[in-house]
């Protein structure tokens, strides 16, 4: 064997063990003897994020879900609990082991893969590792480069997933939740999607970066939920403002109490002869151009609750700056 085939066959077997097959359980009533039962309506791949138990996946991979299971390699079987989702980056922490009444894996089992510090510094042409259960089968191993940095997805929610790792690792249906690993097989990010028109790999596999992952699941582990700031405003879809000719975001409604309705924020409403008048429209946040969602989002996600934000709006033919305090998601 070459040395290159020795590294990648060391970071599988140490890397293995903490990997899990996660299987989305739905309740059905049998038509014939009226009996509730659980069938498998969905599967996709986890890893152990420590030794408390926790697992960690795609939000995807259990949505909709009465019950899941978490199989370990060797075929050991528990039940697990969800604690907290983020569907905005599409991560969720379960856990297994907590119910008394069922049976938790036996000390020494729950083997943490370890993290690298943080992914920014990519670079593209580095060797990653994708391992998960493809189409059910156990533990598989796919190896690719980084294509790509920055890249950008969109979640379930519709809110868009910044700094995603593009790879050519093939990634198919069942991988999704798997890790993503360096070549010192340290996890680098969560394996979540692919591009492909077929819905198989086409060489083309996107991945949440560990920063990403790390920031939701601590916070879900320690409150239950991800916080985040927010404007407390709705927006029309960039294509409609698009097709108004509108080049910025056009602010539909401020909820009043919300930060957006303090700051003095106007939305869209119709005048006493029912002509449509368009509310305001963010051109700008603490000077950085906004053009589109997405760009809103990226200020946001790096900003913080209680921060105060220079908001620049077109109003009418003017524009004007107001000043709106962020506060937390609900």
């Amino acid at each position: 064997m070459t040395p290159d085939e020795k590294v990648t066959i060391d970071i599988f077997k140490r890397s293995t063990p903490s990997v899990v097959n996660v299987t989305n359980l739905t309740a059905r009533r049998d038509a014939f003897t009226m009996n509730m039962l659980e069938i498998p309506q969905g599967a996709g791949s986890g890893f152990i994020w420590d030794e408390a138990g926790h697992v960690i996946t795609n939000y995807h991979v259990i949505t909709d879900a009465s019950d899941i299971q978490v199989t370990f390699m060797g075929g050991a079987e528990y039940s697990a609990k969800v604690i907290g989702v983020d569907q905005d980056k599409d991560v969720a922490v379960l856990q297994i082991g907590v119910d008394a009444d069922k049976n938790a894996p036996p000390e020494g089992m729950l083997k943490a893969l370890p993290r690298c510090s943080n992914s920014s510094d990519l670079l593209v042409g580095q060797k990653l590792f994708a391992i998960g259960n493809p189409f059910g089968l156990d533990h598989t191993l796919t190896t690719g480069v980084v294509s790509g940095t920055g890249r950008e997805i969109a979640s379930i929610s519709g809110r868009p997933i910044q700094d995603v790792i593009q790879t050519d690792a093939a990634i198919n249906p069942g991988n999704s939740g798997g890790p993503l690993l360096d070549s010192g097989g340290c996890l680098i990010g969560i394996n979540t999607a692919i591009y492909s028109p077929s819905g198989a790999n086409s060489g083309v596999g996107f991945a949440i970066p560990v920063d990403v992952v790390k920031s939701s699941v601590e916070q879900i582990i320690a409150f239950g939920k991800v916080v985040r700031p927010i404007l407390g405003i709705s927006f029309a879809p960039d294509q409609s403002s698009e097709q108004l000719g509108v080049k910025g975001i056009l602010v539909l409604n401020a909820r009043e109490g919300g930060p957006a309705w303090r700051a003095g924020i106007r939305g869209t409403s119709r005048d006493e002869y029912g002509r449509l008048v368009l509310g305001d429209i963010i051109t700008a946040v603490n000077g950085a151009k906004v053009r589109n969602s997405s760009d809103l989002y990226k200020v946001l996600d790096k900003a913080t609750v209680g921060q105060s934000l220079d908001i620049e709006v077109l109003r009418g033919n003017a524009k004007e700056h107001v000043t709106a305090v962020l506060e937390a998601n609900a």
